[in-house]
């Protein structure tokens, strides 16, 4: 659901964000696209994860389920200042915080270059704080990053997408690459929201330049 106003959306300062809470937010331990699959902590030794923003988070996470090398994935809220926010305190974009995916991976199977092609053609990375008719912050584009590593790879590969978006006439990007603060699990009734058991035919705003990230990317990753 998309919040309007006549001001442009911008990332509230931290002095004005809401209080939030210290209950973290309670959301089932099994995956409902992959049963056997917890959407928490631990994950299996060697898997890593990513946080990304990528708009609408239920259509997002939907996008990993069928992509080799993904173990699990989870939806909820990050890059801002709330704790433990509700999905109705980031619509109101008091909370600084992004809806966001987390996904675990095996990086043996999908490095996370391989993985970042997937973020970058599955949305609009040029469109600010918005994705489509979804306006506002928590929709702008994100990539958090767990360390040095994926940092330097997401840089390189924001870099090698927007000579190929260039050469299409495309817009400058507008993701951010930051350091990864805190995860916060959404409600679960968002968790896998657009899975079979839930609603498979629901809203889903994303929608990708038609651009295809090169691929090849040669970045030394940490792991």
């Amino acid at each position: 659901m998309a919040w309007f106003s006549s001001k442009k959306p911008q990332v509230v300062d931290v002095s004005e964000a809401l209080p939030g809470r210290s209950e973290q937010i309670w959301v089932s331990p099994s995956h409902m696209v992959f049963p056997d699959r917890p959407l928490q902590p631990p994950f299996p030794s060697g898997h890593r994860t990513a946080v990304l923003g990528m708009g609408c988070f239920w259509g997002a996470e939907r996008l990993f389920w069928s992509v080799p090398g993904v173990w699990t994935t989870a939806v909820g809220y990050a890059g801002g200042f709330t704790p433990n926010p509700t999905y109705e305190e980031v619509c109101s974009g008091r909370t600084g915080h992004a809806e966001v995916v987390l996904v675990v991976f095996d990086p043996a199977v999908l490095p996370f270059a391989s993985l970042l092609r997937v973020f970058w053609e599955g949305h609009d990375p040029t469109q600010g704080m918005r994705q489509g008719a979804d306006i506002g912050s928590q929709y702008r584009s994100l990539v958090l990053v767990g360390d040095e590593g994926q940092r330097i790879t997401a840089a390189a590969s924001l870099e090698v997408y927007q000579q190929a978006l260039s050469a299409a006439g495309k817009r400058r990007i507008t993701t951010e690459v930051a350091a990864l603060g805190e995860f916060y699990y959404a409600e679960d009734y968002h968790q896998q929201y657009l899975s079979d058991a839930k609603f498979p035919y629901g809203y889903c705003g994303l929608g990708g330049t038609g651009v295809s990230c090169p691929a090849g990317l040669k970045v030394t990753e940490q792991r």
